[in-house]
């Protein structure tokens, strides 16, 4: 293991400010990122959250720390209303799909994994669902309830808010705003606007396919509070660092911090860690929701376009700014990776020594609460640099353990004995490119990929291999 080095520094939200980063056990980090709901693909603004927390863990790994992640499935309990109404989102995915809740729950966790791998995300050390820990969940409120923070409604158990003092720790809001915001679904079961459940009972006239027995009767657990039971399940009472999207700040995560700190007593997570947005369409944020929302097969595999490319993309925005989705962005950033790689490969096959004041230039990037856009600017003052080609490529691999661009996967022979159907078929792709008619483009791509043959778009040009 490396030795750390250099002091860390990140932005953190309950504060409003970047902060050096201190750990609880010297050497060691532990990590709790949100994960996804599984009633559905996830789409490229949810990734975009999930690679900004692989650049967080590889950059730990980076420094020397000893980094334990956990990563949550939420598969029950997130109700299409973020206030406690509404449907069971992994019960309408099954209506939708004429399957069962649990069948939708693995098929989409498995999907969820298949984006990471393919994006070069490292798995989180721990996965653990919902479904999974009940028992803990249930005991958690029944702590909550013998502290007295607990009250029951005709539609299940509530978190009263108005016993926690710092219930705007993390947004910062004053509480008329939180409230406020609370009252766009009306709950006339609870005391105070922002009350949250912790336990919703099953409807007496329905047979919820996700229930479970409780001392308060059958039911299901809240959204929130699957995080805190399995966060101080998993890493303990002591905690480093909780991550999410900035969505997650003022109801999920505030939620999460009011009933963990009311049970135990003691702070929850030390750093709070929130990516922005994925903008589409004129600024407005990509979400299920919304119903404008791209999966990874969508936006990109079905195009020939490396998910790598967004990763590429989203190393070049700081994950505390937004970020504009485009087809056209998509399609520069293949060309940049790819172009990234070539001139590594045309440094020839040695590697020779790290160069260590680049790599001291890199270093102090990622360390500026992950400053990935300088990380990247360094990459490419170093290509550009006299060093020796083996010390540039030796650097480059280095700097690839945080980038995560797969640099030096090897590049596919390119064909140069082309046969005339398919040669005309490239070149109509090339007219078709130069108008900006992407689904011709496509379509001819998709034609050329079915006689046997791949397109890759470069800096020279169109490029030819066999699939």
């Amino acid at each position: 293991m490396a030795l750390i080095f250099m002091d860390l520094y990140l932005y953190n939200t309950l504060h409003n400010v970047k902060e050096k980063f201190e750990p609880i056990i010297p050497g060691k980090v532990g990590i709790y990122t949100c994960g996804p709901t599984v009633y559905n693909f996830a789409h490229l603004g949810n990734l975009r959250t999930y690679l900004f927390e692989d650049f967080l863990v590889r950059t730990f790994a980076y420094n020397g720390y000893q980094v334990k992640r956990v990563m949550n499935i939420t598969d029950v309990g997130h109700l299409t209303g973020d206030m406690d109404m509404g449907e069971d989102k992994m019960e309408q995915g099954a209506a939708r799909e004429g399957r069962t809740a649990w069948e939708i729950a693995a098929y989409y966790t498995d999907s969820f994994r298949e984006d990471l791998q393919a994006l070069n995300i490292v798995a989180p050390d721990i996965w653990c669902k919902a479904t999974d820990n009940i028992a803990e969940q249930i005991a958690l409120i029944k702590t909550l309830e013998e502290k007295g923070f607990i009250y029951r409604t005709t539609d299940g158990l509530y978190f009263d808010t108005s016993k926690f003092p710092k219930y705007n720790c993390l947004s910062h809001l004053p509480l008329e705003e939180l409230k406020e915001g609370a009252r766009i679904e009306k709950n006339p079961n609870k005391k105070n606007p922002t009350d949250f459940a912790v336990w919703k009972f099953s409807p007496s006239d329905t047979k919820r396919q996700m229930e479970w027995d409780s001392p308060w009767g059958i039911g299901f657990p809240g959204w929130h509070l699957e995080c805190s039971a399995m966060s101080l399940k998993y890493l303990g009472k002591q905690l480093d660092i909780h991550c999410g999207g900035v969505d997650h700040i003022n109801v999920h995560h505030t939620n999460e911090i009011a009933q963990s700190e009311a049970a135990t007593g003691e702070k929850f997570f030390n750093y709070w860690l929130h990516g922005a947005f994925l903008n589409i369409y004129g600024g407005k944020k990509m979400a299920k929701s919304e119903d404008n929302f791209l999966t990874l097969d969508k936006a990109l595999l079905q195009k020939g376009i490396s998910p790598l490319a967004y990763r590429f993309a989203a190393l070049q925005v700081h994950y505390r700014k937004p970020m504009e989705y485009s087809e056209d962005n998509l399609r520069q950033a293949e060309q940049g990776w790819q172009s990234l790689r070539r001139q590594l490969a045309l440094l020839g096959d040695s590697f020779g020594k790290v160069n260590e004041a680049v790599r001291w230039e890199f270093h102090q990037a990622i360390n500026d609460d992950l400053n990935m856009p300088q990380a990247l600017a360094t990459l490419f003052k170093l290509l550009k640099s006299d060093l020796p080609a083996d010390d540039k490529r030796a650097t480059a691999q280095d700097f690839d353990k945080v980038l995560g661009l797969d640099l030096f996967r090897p590049l596919a022979e390119k064909i140069t004995d082309i046969p005339e159907n398919i040669a005309a078929l490239l070149s109509e792709r090339q007219q078709a490119r130069t108008n900006k008619d992407w689904s011709k483009s496509d379509v001819l791509r998709q034609a050329i990929y079915d006689a046997g043959y791949l397109v890759e778009d470069g800096p020279e040009g169109q490029s030819l291999k066999a699939k």
